[in-house]
C-alpha cells in the first residue's frame, strides 16, 4: 500500500551567493520581480502575478561554476532559461544589469551570460515566434563541432562516474581512433 503523495508547488529556485542581496538586486533589476522576502542573508522574489520564484541565500564558501567544465572543474547544479523576444536586445539589457556574456555560444538562438556571481543563464528565442527561424549553416555546425571537441568538456556522466581509466595512478588505455565529425 502506497503512501498518498501529498500536495507540492514549487515555490522557488535557491541559488547561493557571496552576497545574497546583490545578487537579488541583479536579478530584481533583470526581470522586474518584485522583493517579497528579505533578511539577513535570504532574499525572494516573485514575478507579478505570482508563480515560483527566486530565492538568494548567502554562502561565504561560494565557489562559481566554470562554463563550459573541463573535468575538474567546479561545475554548475543548474542554470536559468529565460525566453525573450529579441536576443540582442535582452543581452544588451542583462549587460546593462551587470551581466557578462560568455566568451562560448553553443547555439544561433541562445546566449549564456554570468550573473554577478558566477552563475551562467541562458536567454533564448523560441522557436515559435512568427516569422522565419534564422537559418543554421553547415559552416556554422561545423565550426561549433570543432570548438566543443577542442574544449575537452566534460560531461554530467562525467562528472558523476568518472571512468575509472582516468583516476591518478589507473594503468594508461590504448587511444581509439577518433569518431569522424563534420566538415
Amino acid at each position: 500500500m502506497s503512501t498518498p503523495r501529498p500536495s507540492l508547488t514549487l515555490s522557488s529556485t535557491v541559488l547561493d551567493a557571496p552576497d545574497a542581496a546583490e545578487l537579488a538586486d541583479f536579478y530584481r533589476r533583470l526581470l522586474g520581480w518584485e522583493t517579497v522576502q528579505e533578511e539577513p542573508g535570504w532574499v525572494k522574489l516573485l514575478p507579478p502575478g505570482g508563480g515560483s520564484g527566486l530565492g538568494f541565500q548567502t554562502a561565504k564558501p561560494y565557489v562559481p561554476p566554470v562554463w563550459p567544465a573541463a573535468l575538474g572543474d567546479q561545475l554548475m547544479m543548474l542554470h536559468l532559461d529565460f525566453e525573450v523576444t529579441d536576443l540582442e536586445a535582452g543581452v544588451a539589457h542583462a549587460v546593462a544589469e551587470g551581466a557578462t556574456p560568455a566568451e562560448f555560444q553553443p547555439q544561433h538562438d541562445v546566449r549564456v551570460l554570468f550573473d554577478p556571481a558566477g552563475h551562467p543563464f541562458c536567454l533564448f528565442v523560441n522557436d515559435q515566434v512568427p516569422g522565419e527561424p534564422p537559418a543554421i549553416s553547415p559552416e556554422w555546425v561545423a565550426e561549433q563541432t570543432r570548438e566543443i571537441a577542442e574544449q575537452d568538456r566534460v560531461t554530467i556522466q562525467d562528472a558523476v562516474a568518472p571512468d575509472p581509466a582516468d583516476r591518478p595512478g589507473a594503468p594508461a588505455r590504448r587511444a581509439e581512433p577518433e569518431p569522424d565529425t563534420l566538415t
